[in-house]
């Protein structure tokens, strides 16, 4: 049996991963480390809440004395490291809470597990590091089979995107957000640990995620969550931000196959090849509540007489620095590690919109 840290995964992602890993690996003990801020919610987890090989720790990622304790407990194989402030607008209104988590966490988190890993009784640093100076891109092989630390990222570290183009992992870093300046710090962190330690690390950058368990904050639960209340829609800007939208059970597949299968040092990004922009997100899942929930039949909002949930879409200021598009080449995890999405966004988005419908109707909504 081997112990792997999660950490942040009461959240939307890890939520979704967690079960389905669990379930895929029957040799591995799961520790979630989660402090359980606004956007985590032991609900999301309620599933294997009692399972034999998951135990949950309330906790800060930047406590070093805790991260450390649960190093000397469970000596981990492995961390996958989902927890974040990830909401951009959170990032505008408080940036200094995006740093000291994502860049400060992500340093504590990878110096106790490479001090843990390097000394401690892997002995890391005599297995697989014959000179202090070596190249340290040809040890993929001797890499391999030494404690992982796979760092979960996103496509915003990136910039932004004209017209046409794709993100891949050789495109610069550009971030115009507090938030995606803090994930690109602590990608860059990691990057350092492998190229000036020799520690064994992946990072994975992904596109827009949905999908169930996504906190109402964010657009698609917004769109839905607004549209069944009879709530205005509300929009930004002229609605023409593209992204690349990805299901995220199929972003846990390819978290598993980096983590298991990814080169020591290697950036992959896990994209769904399904550009859309937001205006058309809203009417897309307008349309599929239309069919489902007809404005007639809902009684929250028969009284407001709307023809149809389209009707409620509503254009706001935009944001400040908002990126215009965003799209991911998901080549190289395609190519290398077999890694396809299963959901296009037709599929993927019918699923959602039905996970939510019974989430909103067994709240009364």
């Amino acid at each position: 049996m081997k112990h792997i840290l999660v950490t942040g995964c009461a959240g939307f992602i890890g939520s979704n991963f967690i079960p389905y890993f669990l379930e895929q690996h029957p040799h591995y003990h799961v520790v979630n480390l989660d402090l359980l801020t606004y956007a985590g919610d032991p609900a999301n987890l309620s599933e294997v809440a009692d399972h034999p090989r998951y135990t949950f720790v309330k906790g800060d990622i930047r406590d070093r004395k805790l991260v450390e304790q649960l190093f000397k407990t469970y000596d981990f194989y492995g961390v996958i490291h989902f927890a974040a402030e990830s909401h951009v607008d959170n990032s505008i209104k408080n940036p200094d809470l995006f740093i000291t988590t994502n860049v400060h966490g992500t340093f504590t988190l990878l110096d106790v597990a490479y001090k843990h890993w390097m000394d401690g009784p892997f002995k890391f640093k005599e297995k697989y590091l014959t000179e202090k100076n070596s190249a340290l891109s040809t040890q993929h092989s001797a890499l391999k089979n030494a404690p992982r630390f796979h760092h979960i990222s996103t496509d915003e570290v990136y910039g932004t995107l004209g017209e046409t183009g794709l993100f891949t992992e050789k495109t610069p870093y550009a971030p115009n957000s507090p938030y995606s300046a803090s994930k690109a710090s602590s990608d860059m962190i990691v990057r350092s640990y492998h190229h000036t330690y020799g520690m064994n690390t992946v990072i994975t950058n992904c596109s827009n995620n949905y999908g169930p368990k996504q906190h109402d904050e964010k657009l698609i639960p917004t769109i839905i969550r607004n549209a069944l209340q009879g709530h205005p829609i509300p929009i930004y800007g002229d609605g023409k931000n593209v992204r690349d939208w990805l299901y995220v059970l199929d972003h846990c597949k390819g978290i598993d196959l980096a983590f298991h299968k990814g080169r020591a040092g290697e950036t992959y990004n896990i994209g769904g090849r399904n550009e859309r922009d937001n205006l058309s997100i809203a009417r897309r899942i307008c349309e599929i509540l239309d069919r489902l929930h007809p404005v007639e039949k809902n009684g929250k909002i028969s009284d407001k007489k709307p023809r149809r949930y389209a009707d409620l879409i509503t254009f706001v200021d935009d944001r400040p620095g908002h990126d215009r598009r965003y799209a991911i080449d998901a080549s190289k995890i395609e190519t290398e590690l077999g890694w396809k999405a299963d959901e296009n966004f037709e599929t993927g988005i019918e699923k959602t919109v039905r996970w939510y419908m019974e989430k909103y109707n067994a709240a009364d909504i």
